[in-house]
């Protein structure tokens, strides 16, 4: 079997995030999708330390895994948080997210109380530390918790990734100074997937690694990236070391999502609903052509930037990925209406139930099942799914991409049939026209 890994996500605690990212729909959430590892999310918030403290136990069979207390589900949490440094410089703002694991609760009081002194832990689930770099962050944290795991978030995103086009980092080295020797990984972020990050050599000296930084439980946004590792992990020190020596053998794969998918892979400007791709960004100074206001730069003409190894360079020591987009989204886009309609809720949901695990159905089930299962052109949708052929117009400046179908796997229905359906009548090329629907379409961010 393999363990499926989501270790960055947030708790009902952080800003922008589902009332409902409490541990009991996390469990679920993760029987859903077919994970066996999550993080906590946020240990460093008040209320939610003292519901970890109370809920969870520790995994008599895995160190430094946690089981939810009166359960019987096998998923098990990973305590997790991620924080914001921001450091002042003579020349801009630095302003950095990172994700931090720890293996016990004794470790996360340890780094509760050294950064109770930083910051406001209540304010966010999501702590923010004031005049404080990165180097200082990850300094004293392995001062206090040696054992803790300390990786930059989303590395491409513009604005707090620490190769994002607004960081002022070009290397993990710059932004983590003397202290990258601690560093040993680092989350590509949905805009960006293995191959691109492939293509910069200061970063092959650490481990690409996914994870969705979930908002809400729904399986469309938990583990829509995620990392799989071989069922013989049985430990926090096991599953970190697989990483730090990317053991083929037991870190398998990275799931990635198309990075198009993502809200930051092309150039654009949000208010003027206007995207471009790098040269056309390029040819018009990075400047919109609606407003005149700067473009928010994406994760593609930054990668190419700092890019000095052509595309399809692959390193030897490479681990594997899988492109996959989520489920809910094929049956969206086959169905030309939104996340939250009834017709997708019930027949994705449907078809999880059959299969045990929406990663059962979009990695392990095959054709005919599927075929006995759900209409044939959702077959045809997932199928070109895993082969990572389904077109993704791209997302920018904090819009997602949005799936597009060929006409093969389009479902058409009278609006009798499907009062939520607003397929487009002008398909005229191989590939559906389809409508922009976009978020936020449940306020699960």
């Amino acid at each position: 079997m393999t363990l499926y890994a989501d270790l960055h996500i947030h708790s009902k605690y952080a800003r922008a995030t589902s009332i409902s990212m409490d541990l009991e729909h996390l469990e679920q959430g993760a029987k859903e999708k077919g994970l066996g590892l999550i993080g906590t999310g946020d240990f460093t918030h008040p209320k939610w330390f003292a519901e970890l403290k109370q809920k969870l136990e520790p995994d008599s069979e895995r160190n430094g895994f946690f089981a939810l207390k009166n359960s019987a589900s096998p998923a098990r949490f990973m305590l997790q948080v991620e924080v914001a440094t921001f450091k002042s410089t003579p020349k801009k703002v630095r302003k950095v997210h990172h994700v931090i694991c720890v293996p016990s609760i004794e470790e996360a009081a340890q780094l509760i109380d050294v950064y109770s002194k930083w910051g406001n832990l209540v304010a966010d689930g999501r702590p923010m530390f004031g005049s404080r770099s990165s180097a200082e962050l990850v300094e004293k944290t392995m001062q206090a918790v040696p054992n803790a795991v300390v990786f930059p978030a989303h590395i491409w995103t513009p604005y707090f990734g620490a190769l994002g086009s607004e960081s002022g980092f070009d290397s993990i080295q710059e932004a983590y100074e003397d202290q990258s020797k601690h560093v040993f990984c680092y989350e590509t972020g949905m805009s960006a997937d293995p191959a691109m990050c492939w293509r910069v050599s200061s970063l092959d000296a650490f481990t690409p690694v996914s994870f969705s930084d979930s908002h809400s439980h729904w399986p469309w946004r938990l583990g829509r990236e995620c990392t799989a590792f071989s069922d013989d992990v049985r430990s926090f020190t096991q599953l970190w070391d697989a990483v730090r020596r990317k053991d083929r053998k037991k870190m398998l794969f990275t799931i990635e999502t198309d990075p198009a998918y993502g809200k930051y892979h092309w150039d654009g400007h949000r208010a003027c609903n206007f995207s471009c791709p790098p040269e056309e960004s390029r040819k018009i100074n990075r400047i919109c052509p609606k407003c005149n206001s700067r473009l928010t730069i994406g994760v593609e003409y930054r990668v190419e930037e700092l890019a000095d190894r052509p595309q399809g360079f692959t390193p030897s020591e490479a681990i594997p990925f899988k492109k996959l987009l989520p489920l809910h989204e094929l049956f969206s886009a086959a169905y030309a209406t939104s996340l939250s309609s009834k017709k997708v809720m019930t027949d994705g949901n449907a078809l999880v139930r059959r299969f045990g695990s929406e990663l059962a159905v979009l990695l392990d089930a095959q054709k005919q099942a599927l075929d006995e299962a759900t209409n044939e052109k959702i077959t045809q949708a997932i199928l070109l799914n895993r082969e990572g052929r389904i077109f993704v117009q791209p997302g920018y400046d904090g819009e997602y991409g949005v799936p597009q179908l060929p006409r093969a796997a389009m479902i058409a229905e009278s609006k009798e049939n499907n009062a939520d359906k607003t397929l487009s009548a002008t398909v005229k090329t191989e590939t559906a026209v389809q409508p922009q629907i976009r978020q936020k379409r449940l306020k699960d961010w």
